[in-house]
This record gives structure tokens, C-alpha cells and sequence, in this order.
């Protein structure tokens, strides 16, 4: 499937982290500068040679737990409509916390191809409570918005920056469950927090789960440390490494997603 969707095997997505939108907290008034700011770091990417991007509303914390204010949606697809057009690149969304339903509404207005969900199936204990996955209501969503899967579902197994609710849960059987039960097209894993990498026991163990899936590295992965994470993954998402001087609230920087992509792209050959 990521394949075929990214025209490419391991895909590398970039990730755009939105500057405070309308409804959270740090909004500033001026959403012509956070457009901006998006269409040059969808080039940026582009440039530096990355297969997908993904764009999310990252500086709004603190999240709204359910569903974000109608002006946050409004402006996230504006975003992502000066993101489709800046790119000949697929393009997903994920709406912090764990919004899908926007996701998916925003996905379909500005014509992006996939969406990350955090919770999809089960329940994790977050910094804004307890949320509950809600396959069901996601996947007839999307049905009823599009008629068919074609905006595909990429869903965190034990997202980062949360806990599940029972130390008895195995992340392996979260991934099969994720994938079987809830019905996910790809499963991400990631480490305990933004920039942080997944420990390899965990991504083994969710391969071994699911061996025919999609599975995405979701978090830390570097031009460092590509070669063992995608000996288990098919594939990454990746924000705070291609950033300049690395640091998360900094732009992209153009060289290091360059030096990323060609760290995969030896991989490949």
C-alpha cells in the first residue's frame, strides 16, 4: 500500500509542524503568515526530497482532547490547500489530540490523501485525559465522505506521550488489533515522546505481529539511525531531525532533509 500510494518503497514523509492556528492558545491573528510558513517548508521538503508530507496543527497545545473548534478546522484546510498546491507530493493530515473526523473533513476539502490517527482502537492515558478510539465512527466517516477507503488511515499503536491503561497490553497485539479489529491501513510506532525513537524490541515486535502490514517509524528517526529502524519498518515520518540545528521550532532546513532522504535512498539500492 505505501508503495503504491508513495510511488517509492520506505517512504520518507516530512513532517510540517502548523504554527498556532485560530482556537488554541497561542493564535496570533495573522493565519496569512502561518499559510506562509507552510508553503515554504512543503518546498523545503519537496526540494530536499521526501515522497510524502504530512501537515498538523503541532503548536496549538495544549489539545483539545475531542474535537478541535471549528475555526482551527477552517484554517487547517486553507493550510493544506496552499500545501497541496505548493507540491505534486501526497499529502496527510493529523488533527492533535486525536481529532480523526476533522482529519478526515480537512483531508477531503484540500485534497490530501491519508490521515494519522493517535487512538484509533482502545483507550490511552494522556495529558488530556483518557481517550478512546472510535474505529467505528472513523472508518463510516470516511465512508460517507468519500465513499470508498481511498484516504487511507495511518494509526499510532501506543502513541507517544500517552500510556496505556493496563500494563498487561502487549504492543504487538495492540498492532494486530489495531490492524484486524479496527482496520487501519498502516500502523505506526513510535518512541515515549516528539524526537524520541521507538525502542527496537517494540518495532520488531509489532513487525512480528503483523508482518504483512504497512508499519511507519513515527518519531526519531535520523540520517543516524535509518538503517536500523527501517531493517523493521516500511517506512518513516519525520519532523524535529530535518529541522535546522535539529531543534523543534526552527523551519525545515533543506540540507538535512537532503541528507536524510540519501541515507534511505542507499538503503533502497
Amino acid at each position: 500500500m505505501l508503495e503504491s500510494l508513495f510511488g517509492v518503497p520506505k517512504p520518507v514523509i516530512g513532517v510540517i509542524h502548523l504554527m498556532p492556528l485560530p482556537g488554541s492558545y497561542g493564535w496570533n491573528g495573522d493565519l496569512e503568515e502561518v499559510m506562509l510558513r507552510a508553503e515554504q517548508e512543503a518546498l523545503a521538503l519537496g526540494s530536499g526530497g521526501v515522497d510524502g508530507i504530512i501537515f498538523e496543527n503541532f503548536f496549538d497545545a495544549p489539545f483539545a482532547r475531542d474535537r478541535v473548534d471549528v475555526s482551527t478546522a477552517c484554517a487547517m484546510t486553507l493550510c493544506g490547500k496552499r500545501i497541496v498546491e505548493s507540491c505534486d507530493l501526497p499529502v496527510g493530515v493529523n488533527v492533535l489530540r486525536n481529532d480523526a473526523l476533522t482529519a478526515l473533513a480537512v483531508a477531503t476539502a484540500c485534497g490530501a490523501q491519508f490521515v494519522r490517527v493517535n487512538v484509533l482502537s482502545g483507550a490511552m492515558l494522556t495529558d488530556q485525559g483518557i481517550i478512546e478510539g472510535d474505529a467505528n465512527g472513523v472508518l463510516n466517516y470516511r465512508r460517507r465522505l468519500v465513499g470508498d477507503d481511498s484516504i487511507k488511515i495511518f494509526a499510532d499503536v501506543m502513541v507517544k506521550h500517552a500510556y496505556p491503561l493496563s500494563n498487561a497490553l502487549e504492543i504487538g497485539q495492540v498492532a494486530r488489533e489495531t490492524m484486524e479489529r479496527a482496520r487501519a491501513d498502516s500502523v505506526i510506532v513510535s518512541g515515549t515522546g516528539t524526537g524520541a525513537k521507538p525502542d527496537l524490541r517494540d518495532l520488531k515486535a509489532v513487525k512480528e505481529a503483523v508482518p504483512d502490514a504497512p508499519v511507519l517509524i513515527g518519531s526519531g528517526s535520523s540520517r543516524d539511525n535509518v538503517a536500523e529502524l527501517l531493517e523493521y519498518a516500511d517506512g518513516i515520518i519525520v519532523g524535529t531531525s530535518v529541522k535546522r540545528k535539529g531543534k523543534l521550532e526552527n523551519p525545515v532546513d533543506v540540507d538535512r532533509v537532503r541528507q536524510l532522504v540519501d541515507a534511505v535512498r542507499e538503503l533502497r539500492d
